[in-house]
């Protein structure tokens, strides 16, 4: 297991390198405070979207779910597209991103905790319940945000389609040190909850007849997912499909059911993905298409794949 997890860093550690130097023409001063800034963008958000992910499936035990499905990314789209109807593109909490970041993710954080609190208020709640609940709530927060988008000046639409979809050419690195500070403390504060994965993964009556306390924990990972989620949607966007596919082919080539393995593993293929395929986008499709538009169109494909596989099982 240990020589899977080194081939995978050897593979993300020489990708990087590739990402860094490439094309640099000698202009080093330039060239690699600009790439650097770029890259530890781009491994944080892989890291946070793959580790959520893998959780978030090990808690519901379905492999084809992400956490989206409870209304995340249509709540930040709302938030964003509530901000422009209201007070316009030039209000300063869409001028400064460090802002913009912050009161995003606290309003995405409070709903998270709110619908948890409310769900979990009686103990032996079904998690399907809160997907349920999250599913109706994301249309809802969809249709809100699509209402808007129609009523306002097509300028201000344009502004708005620009927040629509992640970019991982224009990633906002102004907000890395505020990001990489919350992905620290939730990492110490996760630490200490991170060995009860593998027993979650048996199901939840199984985890509770082994002496977990099953909700107490669960409340815990959810909030941790919702912050992780909401600090991955403010630094590149909404994105779909990149932890479904990251997840499910960890779980493919680590072929194991240790969460330390898989952990690292998912973010390692997370990392491989997005560096290798912004270099593919840059330096042989020369910009023509986005990195999230093939991340998408393979994860979409992935995804119908695993529907399928799952209904012949």
């Amino acid at each position: 297991m240990k020589a899977k997890i080194g081939a995978l860093s050897i593979v993300a550690i020489a990708l990087i390198a590739i990402f860094m130097t490439i094309n640099a023409g000698g202009n080093w001063d330039y060239i690699l405070p600009r790439r650097a800034k770029e890259i530890l963008a781009i491994i944080l958000t892989g890291c946070i979207i793959a580790f959520s992910t893998m959780v978030f499936q090990t808690i519901t035990n379905n492999r084809i779910l992400t956490p989206s499905i409870i209304g995340l990314d249509s709540l930040y789209m709302f938030i964003q597209t509530f901000v422009i109807f209201v007070f316009g593109s030039a209000h300063f909490t869409l001028m400064n991103n460090n802002v913009n970041f912050l009161i995003s993710t606290g309003i995405m954080v409070l709903f998270a905790g709110l619908l948890y609190k409310f769900l979990f208020r009686r103990e032996g709640q079904n998690i399907y319940f809160l997907l349920l609940i999250g599913l109706i709530l994301g249309t809802l927060f969809s249709s809100l945000s699509t209402f808007m988008q129609v009523l306002i000046d097509p300028n201000e639409f344009l502004i708005v389609q620009d927040k629509m979809f992640a970019s991982f050419n224009n990633v906002k690195t102004d907000l890395l040190i505020t990001s990489y500070v919350l992905v620290i403390v939730i990492a110490i504060y996760f630490w200490r909850y991170i060995k009860y994965l593998d027993v979650l993964s048996l199901g939840r009556d199984q985890a509770i007849n082994l002496g977990i306390p099953y909700d107490f924990v669960i409340k815990r990972f959810l909030i941790v997912i919702a912050i992780l989620v909401s600090i991955a949607t403010a630094l590149v966007g909404p994105i779909t499909f990149l932890g479904l596919l990251v997840a499910n082919l960890a779980h493919q080539f680590m072929k194991t059911y240790q969460h330390k393995y898989l952990l690292a593993g998912s973010a390692l293929i997370s990392v491989i993905a997005l560096v290798g395929g912004l270099l593919i986008v840059k330096h042989v499709f020369t910009f023509s298409t986005t990195l999230s538009v093939i991340v998408n169109f393979i994860g979409g494909v992935y995804f119908i794949y695993l529907l399928l596989k799952e209904n012949k099982a």
